[in-house]
């Protein structure tokens, strides 16, 4: 199973590799990872950016909270994201229309 560290560092190779998945996307998400193992990430798609870094953004756009065991678990498929919102196993804060474009970032 995968770090944080190397899921984000796959997000970005990924959104430099196929830039079309966030085309028109013009946000920042912030990811607070939480847990042992947790951290904060952040994804910024604003003016044509693809920078993902560790860290927090004043002034996200869409803020997502869950568990480390949570998001691994979503990202290796075993857990359907929008499941988990329904569970209460994620937490949104911001714009949920952008929240509903999270697959394109995460997938």
């Amino acid at each position: 199973m995968p770090t944080i560290a190397e899921v984000f560092a796959n997000m970005s190779a990924k959104m430099i590799e196929t830039p079309d998945r966030v085309a028109g996307i013009n946000a920042v998400y912030q990811f607070v990872i939480t847990g042992d193992a947790g951290a904060e990430y952040y994804v910024n798609l604003k003016d044509g950016a693809k920078e993902v870094a560790q860290g927090s953004f004043a002034g996200a756009n869409c803020t997502v909270t869950m568990s480390t065991e949570d998001f691994l678990a979503i990202i290796d498929g075993s857990l359907n994201a929008q499941m988990a919102f329904l569970q209460g196993k994620v937490k949104i804060a911001g714009d949920m229309g952008l929240a509903m474009k999270l697959g394109k970032i995460l997938g």
